[in-house]
C-alpha cells in the first residue's frame, strides 16, 4: 500500500518597508487628507497614480495636479470569489478607472451587488476608508456615482494646499505575503518521514555518485532521475558560513551574533544551510566539525527544523585546501586523473 501524499500550507511573507520621494509621498500624504493628486506629465497630459519619472521618456516629474475623486470605468472583470487581504470580502469588480483630470487609468475594487451592475463607461466615486494612515487602502474601493455620498463624490477646492500643510508621509509599509500549499515528490517525502526518526537520507546520481542532502528525485549534474536513496550520519563539516550581526525582523529567537554556515554532511557531495551554536559565532571555522543538535524525540515532526542546530564535535577540523575539490566524491576526481 503506498503511502499518503504528503502536503504542507506554507506561507512566504516579506514586511517591505520603502521611502516615498515627494512625488509619491504627496500622493499618499493627499489620501490619508481625502485628496487625489496627480503628476503632469512632459506632454501635458496628467497620470494618476503618479510616478516620478515618465515612463515614456525617464524625464523626472514634480508638478502635482488635483484630480477628482470621481471618474469611468474604462474595462473591469468580475472578481465571484474573493481571497483574503483582498479589498472585499464579498464578490465585486476590478476595473481600471480613470478619474475626472487624469489621463490614465487606476486599478481598483468597485463594490456592487452583481457583475449586471457593472458596464464599461459607467460611472464611480471614491469609498474613502473612515481611518486613513497614508497608503493606497485608504481607498477602501469606488461604488457607483449615484451611491456615493457627497464626502466621498466631492471635489476639494484647496487639494494641494491641504497636502503641501500636512504632515507628509515618507515611508511606507508594504509587506508581501503569499499562502500556498506545498507538495513535494517522492524523494523529498521520504526524507521528511525519515528525519521525523532522526535518520537523514540524500540520492544517488547514477551517473556521477555524487550524492544530494534534501534529495532532489533528479540529478542536477547529470540530469537523470535518482532513485537509490542514501541514509547518511548527522555529522559534517562547515564549507563557508556567515555571521549576522544585526537583528533581523521577525526573527526574535536569534541573538547576534550568530552564524549561519553551510553544512557538508560526511558521505554527501553538496551542502545546506544550517544554524551554528555551541561556540562563539567569532570561533566558528571553515573545516569545523559539526553534529546535528536534535529535538526533543516528544517534539520531532516530518520538517527540517527537527535539527535546532549544529554544534561543533571538538574532533580535528576537516583539511580544505582545495576549494574546487570540496564536497566531490573519489569517483569524481579518479575520473579527471585519467
Amino acid at each position: 500500500m503506498s503511502e499518503a501524499v504528503l502536503k504542507a500550507p506554507l506561507v512566504l511573507e516579506y514586511p517591505f518597508t520603502r521611502t516615498t520621494g515627494p512625488v509619491v509621498g504627496a500622493f499618499l500624504t493627499g489620501l490619508r487628507e481625502q485628496v487625489v493628486l496627480g503628476v503632469r506629465r512632459s506632454d501635458g497630459t496628467v497620470m494618476c497614480p503618479p510616478l516620478e519619472y515618465d515612463p515614456a521618456d525617464a524625464s523626472p516629474l514634480d508638478e502635482l495636479v488635483e484630480v477628482a475623486p470621481t471618474g469611468k470605468v474604462v474595462t473591469w472583470t468580475w472578481n465571484g470569489t474573493p481571497r483574503d487581504q483582498q479589498p472585499f470580502d464579498r464578490p465585486f469588480a476590478w476595473a481600471m478607472i480613470r478619474l475626472d483630470g487624469a489621463d490614465t487609468t487606476m486599478l481598483h475594487a468597485v463594490l456592487v451587488d452583481g457583475p449586471e451592475q457593472m458596464a464599461t463607461g459607467m460611472r464611480v466615486a471614491i469609498q474613502w476608508r473612515e481611518e486613513r494612515e497614508g497608503h493606497i487602502r485608504d481607498i477602501a474601493g469606488f461604488v457607483p456615482a449615484d451611491n456615493a455620498g457627497p464626502e466621498d463624490s466631492a471635489a476639494s477646492t484647496s487639494g494641494l494646499a491641504t497636502v503641501n500643510a500636512a504632515e507628509p508621509v515618507q515611508s511606507v509599509r508594504t509587506p508581501i505575503r503569499i499562502e500556498y500549499d506545498y507538495t513535494p515528490g517522492a524523494g523529498l517525502s521520504a526524507y521528511l518521514r525519515a528525519i521525523k526518526d532522526k535518520r537523514i537520507l540524500g540520492d544517488k546520481c547514477p551517473v556521477s555518485g555524487q550524492v544530494f542532502v534534501p534529495p532532489r528525485g533528479v540529478s542536477p549534474v547529470a540530469g537523470v532521475r535518482t532513485t537509490d536513496l542514501v541514509e547518511l550520519p548527522d555529522t559534517g563539516y562547515i564549507e563557508s558560513f556567515n555571521i549576522t550581526r544585526v537583528p533581523i525582523r521577525g526573527r526574535d529567537d536569534l541573538h547576534p551574533p550568530y552564524c549561519s554556515a553551510w553544512i557538508v554532511l560526511d558521505g554527501a557531495s553538496v551542502g545546506f544551510i544550517g544554524l551554528v551554536s555551541g561556540v562563539d559565532a567569532d570561533d566558528v571555522r571553515i573545516g569545523m566539525r559539526v553534529k546535528a543538535h536534535w529535538k526533543p524525540d516528544d517534539e520531532l515532526e516530518m520538517s527540517a527544523t527537527n535539527i535546532l542546530w549544529w554544534e561543533p564535535t571538538g574532533e580535528p577540523d576537516v583539511p580544505i585546501t582545495d576549494y574546487e575539490h570540496v564536497g566531490r566524491t573519489d569517483a569524481d576526481t579518479a575520473g579527471e586523473a585519467s
